[in-house]
């Protein structure tokens, strides 16, 4: 239903509230404070107004739900991604974008978890559009044009969520527990076991910039 998606929703916005300093945009700001600091599962109404010095009831004013709560945060991170300059060719404009999305949701540990609620906000949209714009720039339309986008789009969100996932077993006792928990099983796991799937040696940022290359040479391969 439309009504379970803050941005399909048809409601227009409350009017603020007389003597009060609070906003929106500082409920969402101290929102991805706490969210940064404490994550998702220890996120609350009440947390939050605590957080802003306020009543609960101030916060439902501006916003109905801990799950709206968590949309526009989401959207404000990737707000922070900047759209490149209009005048890049489709290659550079595409790979830039991509890489500040992934980098934003890595600054923000919490985020990539939610990737999967609806991708709406009007921060999302801006720099889909752009995605799309360079698309056609490059030649590509209809079926050849979607293909690209969502194949674009897969690989950076789930890159973001499988490297805030093993960012946080970043430390040597867990990587040591998944190692032995794979060579332990090496008849199960004879590839995973021989060839490296543990401390392969590569940061994740340069594998997820040789990745984006070769999606994107293969994308725009006759462009």
């Amino acid at each position: 239903m439309t009504d379970d998606v803050l941005w399909l929703r048809d409601t227009a916005p409350r009017p603020p509230r007389r003597n009060t300093p609070l906003t929106l945009a500082r409920i969402v700001t101290a929102a991805i404070a706490e969210l940064d600091s404490a994550g998702v599962e220890r996120l609350t109404m009440r947390r939050l107004a605590e957080r802003l010095e306020v009543t609960s009831t101030a916060l439902y004013w501006h916003v109905a739900t801990k799950e709206d709560l968590l949309d526009l945060a989401l959207d404000h991170v990737v707000g922070e991604v900047p759209v490149p300059a209009p005048g890049l060719a489709p290659r550079a404009g595409l790979r830039e974008l991509l890489a500040g999305w992934r980098a934003a949701l890595l600054a923000h540990p919490w985020s990539p978890g939610l990737l999967g609620r609806p991708l709406l906000g009007p921060n999302v949209l801006l720099r889909t559009e752009y995605i799309q714009a360079k698309l056609v720039q490059a030649g590509l339309a209809g079926k050849e044009l979607a293909v690209a986008r969502r194949t674009l789009a897969a690989f950076v969100l789930g890159a973001a969520m499988a490297d805030a996932t093993w960012r946080r077993l970043d430390d040597p006792a867990a990587i040591a527990k998944v190692r032995a928990h794979v060579l332990g099983s090496a008849e199960r796991y004879p590839a995973l076991s021989t060839s490296g799937f543990v401390d392969a040696g590569w940061p994740d940022d340069e594998l997820f910039g040789d990745g984006l290359d070769r999606l994107l040479d293969r994308l725009l391969a006759t462009r």
